[in-house]
This record gives C-alpha cells, structure tokens and sequence, in this order.
C-alpha cells in the first residue's frame, strides 16, 4: 500500500483553504455545527449561514433553550432541513447528558441525534484531536484511485475506515493533518469529474494514474432531479411556513398555487411525518 501521508501533509500546508472551522480556537460546539451543516451542501452557502448560527446559539444549551421551529427558521435554504431538527435535538442531549460540553469520546458522540460515523470520528479528531480514520465522499475517492487503481469509490463501506486508518501516522496531530488532507484533496484536486492529476501530489504514487486512468465504472448513488421533484414542493412549503408570522399558515393556503395538488399533499404529509411541520385545527406550523 503507497504511503500516502508524507506528501498529503506537504501539500496541506501549502494548499489548504482558510475555513472558520479549521481555527484552533473554533471550539467542538462550532465543529460540530459545521460538519451537520457541510453535509451535502458546498462550503460556500454554508459559511454565512454557520456565523450566524453560532453568533444566535454559541453554545448547545443556547441552541436547547430555543425551539425546533427557531432552528429550521434559521436553517433556511441550505437544504435537507432534518438536519437541523437533529442538530437541535443533539443540543438538547449535549446539555442533559453531558453538561452542555460537546463529548470527545466517538461512542458518546454517535449517541447524539443526527451524528454517524463520519460526524463523530470528525469532531472527535478535528475539534479534541484524538487519532480516528475520517472518511467522507471526497477521502473515499482519494483513496480509491490512490491506493485501489479505481476511477470512482464503491458503495461506503466499513472498510473505508480501515482503509484510512492505514495511512494515517502514529503521532495525532499529524494524523489529524493527514484526515483533512485527504478530505481537502478530493474537494479541490481529485474530484469526481475533472480531476487536476497533473496538480495531485500523490501523481507519483496513484495506482490509478500508474494504470493508465482505466475506466473502472461508477456505482455511486445519484441524486434525482430537483426541479419538479417532491423535495422542492417540500421546500416551497418550508419556505412560506419560514416566512409566515409565528411560522404558521392556515393549511389550505400553503403553497396554494403549487401546480401539482396531489404532489403539495405529499409534500406536506412527509413535512409532517418528519416532524418539520405540525397540523393543528387547520392550521400547518413549524414545530413546536
């Protein structure tokens, strides 16, 4: 297996993107928002909306004391707005199991609401600085044409861990530069369609490239079309409830001119079943 550190962590400390979250003093709470808000969103819709988030809600209690209607009202646009019902949620476990200190252990964070293998690993190295294997999309293909001769990763997979774990240094610190070099890598250089393999400072050691760039397939997950799709009925209704004095609309009058009725149902059946909306007396609000 190539060794892949040494020369990701060159290129890291030269190359590597400004972010808030990477300040040494952006404490776990901020990490922790961050990467619930990174999750399938670029890097630059979320910036704003994450200072204005922790400038609300600097702590987990802060964000415990307000309600799940605040915290999708403050959400906005950044898309798939069960995040930051989870989020909220995870506040409240974060104040009344652990003192309102975001937990270092991985386990403990894994129990928070909305947190998986990735989130947890995440804060537990980039926040805390302990050694885990961090392993995202963009890691994922890194490590795929690197290590494996893949133009694309498989379906996420366990051993994705251990895969990463393998690269990574005894010493933690740089064990933590070599997580966000892998992550950084795939985001600006080794993307999924264009990759700048000529800029790559693992050319020398990339199994893909060394065979040639076969093409080896692509059995990644695509996303539907969201145009027209029930998920921008969903956000239509989101967006008047976000707006709507108390956040709450009389229910006939919620995305009364959506051209499809039958698809502002669903819409707003699975708003409720998600626990984004309520019904009460005929009325349709954010949560309570």
């Amino acid at each position: 297996m190539p060794d892949l550190a040494p020369p990701l962590v060159a290129w890291y400390r030269t190359a590597a993107r400004d972010l808030p979250w990477r300040a040494p003093d952006f404490g776990a709470w901020g990490v922790l928002v961050s990467e619930f808000m990174l999750q399938q969103t670029p890097v630059a819709r979320v910036i704003p909306r994450l200072e204005a988030w922790l400038a609300r809600w600097p702590t987990p209690a802060a964000l415990a004391a307000a309600s799940p209607a605040e915290a999708v009202e403050q959400w906005a646009n950044l898309g798939y707005p069960r995040r930051a019902l989870w989020l909220h949620r995870a506040g409240v476990e974060i104040r009344d199991r652990h003192e309102g200190v975001v937990p270092r252990d991985v386990d403990a964070l894994l129990a928070l609401s909305g947190i998986g293998d990735y989130t947890a690993r995440a804060v537990a190295v980039f926040a805390y600085g302990d050694r885990h294997p961090v392993v995202d999309t963009n890691t994922r293909r890194v490590l795929a044409r690197a290590v494996d001769g893949q133009s694309q990763p498989g379906p996420p997979s366990p051993r994705d861990l251990a895969a990463m774990a393998a690269q990574l240094p005894e010493d933690r610190e740089t064990a933590a530069i070599v997580n966000a070099a892998a992550m950084e890598l795939g985001a600006l250089v080794c993307t999924a369609r264009a990759p700048r393999c000529d800029a790559c400072p693992l050319a020398d050691r990339c199994a893909w490239r060394a065979a040639g760039y076969p093409d080896t397939g692509d059995t990644r997950r695509r996303q539907a079309r969201y145009e027209g799709s029930d998920r921008q009925a969903r956000g239509q209704v989101l967006r008047e409830l976000r707006g709507a004095a108390s956040h709450a609309l009389p229910l006939e009058t919620v995305a009364a001119t959506w051209p499809d009725p039958g698809q502002r149902d669903r819409a707003i059946d699975s708003l409720i079943a998600d626990g984004l909306a309520e019904a009460v007396d005929g009325v349709l609000r954010l949560p309570r």
